[in-house]
């Protein structure tokens, strides 16, 4: 297996266009010179060796997983030091029940008011410094708004404002600024997420697409972007 190898492993729920968002990551990937896998199956999980890549890359939005798929994924990052990384449902709304992956993976997805279509700014933070967000501006985007559940021991690198003025609901009451990009660690590994990602076309270009890129990079074992 090359030094730069990921595994992609897509499916799920059909709305988030799983295989084009797999056939994304692997162009993304294979630019940066990586050897890349990429399987429909969750039983990859299972009876590939993890260890063997430096990145898992998920895209599947709900469904269920096993302990005997799930167990492996764990244990390459948290043991192995394997990286993980993915955006939104396909890895922060894979699962529902499932909240060991959830811990893994260091949010899950509750809401989207307004649902798709919404305009809003994913703010970039200015008071850190991080090889994944130095440089870029904040994104514009039209699409889904994601409210997550997120643990508070990310490094949260972007935000974006709640509740979105154009977009009244029950939570109105509560403004907050909302973690959209954010890193951590898990035992040995490294964990990147971008809420971002409703359709390829969102993460396809401009910064939302070199965050993703940079975070493929930062969470690769053997890698390492900063």
């Amino acid at each position: 297996m090359a030094d730069r190898s990921a595994l992609v492993v897509w499916g799920g729920w059909d709305g988030h266009q799983p295989e084009a968002m797999a056939g994304l990551f692997r162009e993304i990937l294979e630019a940066e010179g990586f050897a890349v896998t990429v399987s429909d199956t969750l039983d990859a999980f299972a009876d590939l060796d993890l260890t063997a890549y430096s990145l898992i890359v998920p895209t599947w939005t709900m469904g269920t997983i096993t302990p005997e798929q799930r167990g492996p994924v764990i244990t390459a990052v948290a043991e192995h030091g394997v990286g993980m990384a993915g955006c939104h449902g396909g890895m922060c709304d894979a699962f529902r029940n499932d909240t060991e992956w959830q811990f893994l993976t260091g949010g899950q997805w509750v809401a989207h008011p307004g649902d798709d279509g919404v305009e809003y700014t994913v703010n970039i933070r200015r008071d850190i410094d991080h090889p994944i967000t130095t440089g870029i501006d904040d994104i514009p985007v039209k699409s889904e708004q994601y409210y997550l559940h997120t643990d508070p021991g990310n490094l949260v690198l972007a935000t974006t404002e709640f509740p979105n003025a154009k977009v009244p609901g029950p939570h109105s009451g509560n403004p907050s600024h909302l973690p959209q990009i954010w890193v951590r660690t898990f035992g040995k590994g490294r964990v990147f997420y971008s809420a971002l990602g409703h359709r390829p076309s969102d993460v396809a270009s401009g910064g939302a697409r070199e965050t993703l890129r940079r975070g493929f990079l930062w969470a690769a074992k053997g890698v390492g972007l900063g």
